[in-house]
C-alpha cells in the first residue's frame, strides 16, 4: 500500500489517514508532498491516478483500489484487518465513538478556520469567537463523557487508542499550538495523545520539515 499525505506540520486530515494506517498494523509506503507547492499542483494535473481524489490528501493506494478521505481510508483499513482494531467492542461505546468521529469529520468549522493545524508553531493572541468557543465546549463535553463512561481501562477516550483518538488528535495539536486552556481531565488526555509513539514520530517529522505555508504561521483574524 501507498499513502500520500500532505505537509506533516499543517495537514490535519493527513495526520488522521496516517494514524489510521499505523493503527491497521499493515505495511505501507509513505509519500509526503508539499500541498502548497508547484510540484504537487503539476502532479495532480498530469497524473490520471489522482483524478478520482480530486487531488486531495490523504490518498491510499492498495493495488487497483484508490481511497481518498481520511474517514473512508480508516473504514477501508478496518474492513481489511477487523473493525475491533479501531472501534470499541462494547456496543454503547462503539455507537458513541462512531458518532464522535462522524461529528469531527463534518463539524467544527469555526475552530478549524481560527486554529489551522501547525504542529511546530506556538501562536498566542488567537481571537476566540463565540462559534469557536461553542466548538471547544462541545468537544470538551464529548471528551468528558467518553472518558467518564468508557475510558476507565486506559488514558484514551475509550480506554485504548482507537478511531476516536485518531480523529481528535489534530484537535489536541491545535489546543497545544494556540495555548487553549482546558480542564485537568482534558490535559491528561491530551498528554496521552501527544506522547503516543506515533504522534511523537509525526511531530518530530513535522519539526524537521523545511516547507512553510505563511498563512498558517500567524493567528488568523475573525
Amino acid at each position: 500500500m501507498k499513502l500520500i499525505i500532505g505537509n506533516k506540520n499543517y495537514s490535519s486530515w493527513s495526520l488522521r489517514g496516517w494514524l489510521a494506517a499505523k493503527q491497521s498494523g499493515l505495511h505501507f509506503e509513505e509519500l509526503t508532498v508539499h500541498i502548497d507547492g508547484d510540484d504537487w499542483a503539476a502532479m495532480k494535473r498530469g497524473d490520471e491516478k489522482f483524478q478520482p481524489s480530486a487531488g486531495k490528501v490523504p490518498v491510499l493506494w492498495d493495488g487497483d483500489v484508490v481511497v481518498w478521505d481520511s474517514l473512508a481510508i480508516m473504514e477501508y483499513l478496518a474492513d481489511k484487518v477487523g473493525r475491533d482494531r479501531f472501534w470499541p467492542k462494547d456496543p454503547a461505546a462503539r455507537g458513541m465513538a462512531r458518532a464522535m468521529v462522524a461529528e469531527m469529520h463534518s463539524s467544527y468549522l469555526p475552530l478549524r478556520r481560527q486554529c489551522p493545524m501547525n504542529i511546530r508553531g506556538r501562536i498566542g493572541g488567537i481571537e476566540v469567537t463565540d462559534d469557536m468557543r461553542d466548538n471547544m465546549i462541545r468537544i470538551l463535553g464529548l471528551w468528558a463523557e467518553a472518558r467518564a463512561r468508557f475510558g476507565k481501562s486506559g488514558p484514551f477516550l475509550f480506554g485504548t487508542f482507537g478511531a476516536a483518538d485518531i480523529f481528535y488528535a489534530p484537535v489536541v495539536s491545535r489546543f497545544v499550538t494556540y495555548g487553549i486552556g482546558v480542564p485537568g481531565f482534558a490535559q491528561a488526555y491530551m498528554q496521552a495523545v501527544w506522547e503516543h509513539d506515533w504522534m511523537q514520530e509525526w511531530i518530530h517529522a513535522a519539526e524537521d520539515e523545511e516547507w512553510t505555508i505563511s498563512q498558517f504561521e500567524v493567528a488568523p483574524t475573525a
